[in-house]
């Protein structure tokens, strides 16, 4: 860890995509449901509500109160770090931490017990989305030239054995370029038996899946269907 500090990778959440909001607001139009916003602009998010990947617990978040949801860093930035990102520029550093592919919103008591911690040492309480968060994580660490910890990748390959179709989100997910106040309607997050096995899954829209950490939606997935994938091409809420 030497010479790290949250400052080496920028100022936090600028508006790295030029669209007039910065990166948080971004995240939390993209992942919370029933949003508000700050009279007079289109950008600030003042409440809404968080279908949590991490614990599958619903928040009702409001703007003020900073124990309720945290932006995370899917790849934390500490262990990006200590696994390549001491040798990037400040340019590609502040990139990274402002990769939507790399951010969820999700509840801050599990984001703060993760802290800087990598599979080996960290996993989402919900079970059943440890696939898809470790997928990310790889996708975010291929992306970017990071490297794995041998305990680091034996983790990870614990965890995707018992889901060998999980696929990589490419690009990871992109944010809502629309400031709509039409929100998405309740989901249901992806249930675990308690080993890991994913039971019913419905995602009332896209708004709903992306919410949940489960967009693209590909055929075969929990979540699926026809109507989330209009252009029938197998792959829902690109």
């Amino acid at each position: 860890m030497t010479g790290y500090s949250r400052e080496a990778f920028g100022e936090p959440w600028s508006d790295t995509d030029g669209n007039g909001c910065d990166t948080r607001d971004d995240v939390l139009t993209r992942d919370l449901a029933h949003r508000e916003y700050e009279a007079g602009t289109s950008c600030v998010v003042v409440a809404g509500d968080l279908a949590d990947p991490y614990t599958r617990n619903v928040i009702h978040f409001v703007r003020g109160d900073g124990d309720l949801v945290d932006i995370d860093h899917v790849v934390a930035l500490g262990n990006a770090w200590v696994t390549g990102a001491f040798r990037w520029d400040a340019d590609k550093r502040l990139q990274f931490a402002n990769d939507p592919g790399n951010l969820l919103a999700v509840d801050a008591s599990a984001n703060r017990q993760k802290g800087d911690g990598d599979t080996a040492t960290w996993l989402p309480p919900n079970k059943a989305y440890r696939c898809a968060y470790v997928a990310r994580q790889i996708s975010a660490k291929a992306r970017y030239g990071l490297w794995v910890t041998a305990p680091e990748r034996d983790a990870m390959t614990r965890v995707l054995r018992g889901c060998p179709g999980e696929r990589l989100p490419a690009q990871g997910p992109t944010l809502a370029p629309a400031r709509s106040t039409m929100q998405a309607q309740p989901t249901t997050l992806p249930m675990s038996d308690g080993g890991g096995n994913a039971g019913s899954v419905y995602f009332a829209n896209c708004d709903a899946a992306r919410a949940a950490g489960a967009a693209p939606v590909h055929r075969g997935d929990p979540g699926y269907s026809e109507r989330l994938d209009r252009d029938g091409d197998g792959t829902g809420c690109e």
